[in-house]
């Protein structure tokens, strides 16, 4: 069982040759086409907390987080499918809701639900598979940084990680609250955005020489760029957009031990972009879309070490600190 397409945006994604109703789905890509797939689990107590994100949020940012792997390839979303497994607890009205916020997310990035399942289970787990297309040989890989190349970010870092402080130590806040007056961080926590058109253009105007989206945070997600590319890289902490962070939240984020930096180096969840240009592409760069929030935070370099320059001058090496599902808690 699946939830009905009508809901969906069946008109806004293109009709497959065979959608919802058979046991399986039929797509007929045109030969100028590539498809490009991705999954990608949400799962109660491990990316989620019943207690404190609604459910709509809940659909919402499973298929905004699945989604942000085909932008970080630079396709353009088309299709999903979804499996579902909850307890018959939340069949009524945490249902309705997550469906609401699924098909919103659906509508806002044009894609289409054509199949998946549903079953029981004493937790929630969703599990969505999303189909993207793309030109022949224009997807961005991770493996094509060069010494050289400068690294960009494709907007601020580290709000979801604090909006997630936020709502652990008010959660009465979120449940108060309606999308429109949430606290940006706390919205870019619950709702992320993402950069599906900046990853759609910078591929095919093969600008991007290596590009993925910072989901476990950046000095995860730069490690693996670097690794795939077999370089290193230098980045600067002050050239870092951080997320800023209130002043009637200082002491309680001090009190964790984090700041500003290190919730963008290791908070996760962002979804932005992390690319590679090169230096001759440095000019065409300049007709991105969102332009303005495009952030220079360092370069690729040879040999395999990543680099933090502090403030202070100072370098020293950057681990992968970001989200790791088996050894975070």
């Amino acid at each position: 069982m699946v939830p009905s397409a009508r809901s969906f945006g069946r008109n806004r994604a293109g009709s497959p040759r065979l959608g919802i109703g058979d046991d399986a789905a039929l797509l007929a890509p045109t030969v100028n086409v590539e498809l490009v797939l991705s999954c990608d689990a949400f799962v109660e107590g491990v990316h989620f907390l019943a207690d404190i994100h609604p459910a709509d949020s809940v659909g919402y940012k499973s298929l905004a987080r699945a989604v942000s792997d085909l932008a970080g390839m630079g396709a353009t979303p088309r299709h999903f499918l979804l499996t579902l497994a909850l307890p018959a607890s939340r069949t009524g009205k945490w249902l309705n809701a997550f469906l609401r916020g699924l098909a919103r997310a659906a509508g806002e990035l044009r894609m289409l639900l054509i199949g998946g399942d549903t079953t029981r289970s004493d937790k929630v787990f969703v599990s969505l598979t999303v189909v993207g297309k793309i030109r022949p040989g224009r997807a961005v890989r991770r493996s094509g940084a060069r010494p050289g190349d400068q690294l960009y970010v494709s907007g601020t870092l580290g709000a979801a990680a604090l909006g997630l402080l936020m709502v652990k130590s008010q959660p009465g806040l979120a449940r108060r609250a309606n999308r429109s007056n949430l606290p940006s961080p706390i919205r870019a926590h619950f709702y992320p955005r993402v950069r599906v058109a900046l990853g759609s253009w910078l591929a095919q105007n093969r600008v991007a020489s290596a590009m993925m989206d910072i989901s476990d945070g950046l000095s995860s997600d730069l490690s693996r760029l670097c690794a795939a590319s077999h370089v290193g890289a230098r980045i600067f902490a002050d050239r870092i957009p951080c997320v800023e962070i209130p002043a009637s939240l200082s002491p309680k984020v001090r009190a964790t031990g984090l700041d500003g930096l290190r919730l963008a180096l290791h908070g996760g969840e962002d979804y932005e972009l992390l690319f590679a240009v090169s230096p001759e592409n440095e000019a065409m760069l300049r007709r991105a879309p969102g332009i303005k929030h495009l952030v220079p935070i360092g370069r690729i370099e040879r040999g395999r070490k990543i680099i933090l320059v502090g403030a202070d001058g100072k370098a020293r090496p950057l681990a992968a600190g970001g989200w790791d599902p088996f050894g975070n808690e």
